[in-house]
């Protein structure tokens, strides 16, 4: 290898400066882990020729240390969008009579319905994306930007939504500002070793079950588990309601969750296991949070509306038993067409959620349609009722369901087709 160097010679008595072709594999190994380093060959014909040590130069900021390409995930993409469309599902299904209660939210002290699995599976997806995501070369405060700018755009996102529904502007904890801080708090532990990130989201669970169980709620003592009289209500009630922070103790179990997935992440990642490993290491890892919820329910029921540690750990578990048969039948199989659809889905996940309740809210329930019989009714009221005076009540919903989740299924379509994705 071969470079230019600037010379110092002589010329009458004055030194002067001339170019000369240096051999660099003459001149010393340049020191590892520096960051740009100058050789200078110094020839004067009464001194002869120096070399000098290389001298390395300060850096500005850490070089992004070189990262293997990762092959994009399939099957993240699929559980992401099986996510959505469950969330869109469950969100504007017009079933009547034909509802199963798999796609309803369970009551107070009623176990746990396929509906009630939808929300934490995302968040669970937050947490795998975190290693995916994450770039370690960074300063630790340029992430930490990155973090909290993303972790405001959910916060915002969310307050959108719910001052849409208000009509007004409005401040409080809805699903995306939940996901927001959960994210926030998860993301910014990331570089904390696996082992005490599992041990943090087992101290976050622990403590939130603690609240629940030992703090006194005056006039009815400690450990009342009703729906009305429970210490996450009461705090609601009296402190946090006011402030528009209600059920901000639930940002300790679904960053508990959000932890457990960067983990999950982490074993997607590595190259220590191979493709079937994963597989079993995921499905085993489920069976044993499943089990550890089911246990743990004995202390504390199944509650979404508490994000008590024995739904989050339930939730946990079948989510990586899901993500592990996607994971083996896209990756491993690589059996993929059929993924497709939820991979459309997926790759707008942001989209797909904030979209549809916006326009719920200011176009199918803000703008009319006139009937032939003159009545005008909102444009949700008329596609639903275009179905239910031609096939029925059950089929009539059937069929508006379908058509809704089609409509939004083609907008996403589009929108992977030209490459507009629109991410946090």
């Amino acid at each position: 290898m071969c470079a230019f160097s600037l010379q110092s010679g002589a010329l009458s008595s004055e030194p002067s400066l001339r170019m000369r072709l240096v051999d660099t594999t003459d001149l010393p190994a340049r020191p590892e882990g520096t960051a740009t380093e100058s050789y200078v060959v110094t020839e004067a014909p009464r001194y002869g020729t120096t070399v000098l040590e290389p001298q390395p130069r300060p850096r500005a900021m850490p070089l992004p240390a070189p990262a293997a390409r990762t092959r994009r995930l399939v099957s993240l993409d699929a559980f992401r969008g099986l996510a959505i469309g469950g969330m869109l599902l469950v969100n504007n299904k017009e079933l009547g009579p034909w509802t199963p209660a798999e796609l309803t939210h369970a009551g107070w002290s009623g176990g746990v319905h396929l509906a009630d699995m939808v929300y934490p599976w995302f968040l669970l997806i937050v947490g795998v994306a975190i290693p995916f995501s994450s770039r370690r070369g960074l300063w630790r405060w340029r992430y930490a930007l990155e973090v909290l700018k993303r972790s405001a755009i959910l916060v915002l996102l969310g307050c959108l939504i719910n001052s849409s529904y208000a009509r007004h502007p409005l401040f409080d904890l809805g699903v995306l500002q939940l996901i927001g801080f959960a994210y926030l708090g998860a993301a910014l532990l990331y570089w904390v070793p696996m082992r005490w990130r599992l041990a943090l989201a087992g101290g976050f669970l622990a403590a939130h079950w603690a609240l629940v169980r030992f703090l006194p709620i005056p006039g009815s003592g400690a450990g009342m588990f009703t729906e009305g009289q429970n210490a996450i209500a009461y705090l609601n009630r009296a402190y946090l309601g006011r402030w528009g922070l209600a059920n901000l103790p639930a940002v300790l179990p679904t960053t508990a969750l959000v932890l457990i997935g960067t983990a999950m992440g982490d074993l997607l990642r590595s190259e220590l296991v191979g493709p079937r490993g994963k597989v079993r290491l995921l499905l085993v890892t489920g069976l044993a949070l499943c089990l550890a919820g089911w246990l743990w329910r004995l202390s504390l029921p199944f509650s979404k509306s508490l994000w008590t540690a024995s739904y989050v750990l339930l939730a946990a578990g079948w989510g990586s038993v899901v993500l592990a048969s996607l994971y083996f039948i896209t990756d491993v199989r690589q059996r993929r067409a059929w993924a497709f659809p939820l991979g459309v889905m997926g790759a707008n996940a942001i989209t797909a959620f904030v979209a549809p309740i916006l326009v719920n809210i200011h176009v199918l329930g803000e703008w009319g349609w006139r009937l032939s019989n003159g009545k005008f009714v909102p444009l949700h009221d008329a596609w639903l009722g275009f179905f239910l005076r031609h096939a029925g009540a059950g089929p009539g919903g059937l069929l508006y369901t379908v058509s809704y989740l089609l409509a939004w299924w083609l907008v996403l379509f589009y929108m992977y087709r030209t490459r507009v994705f629109f991410r946090v």
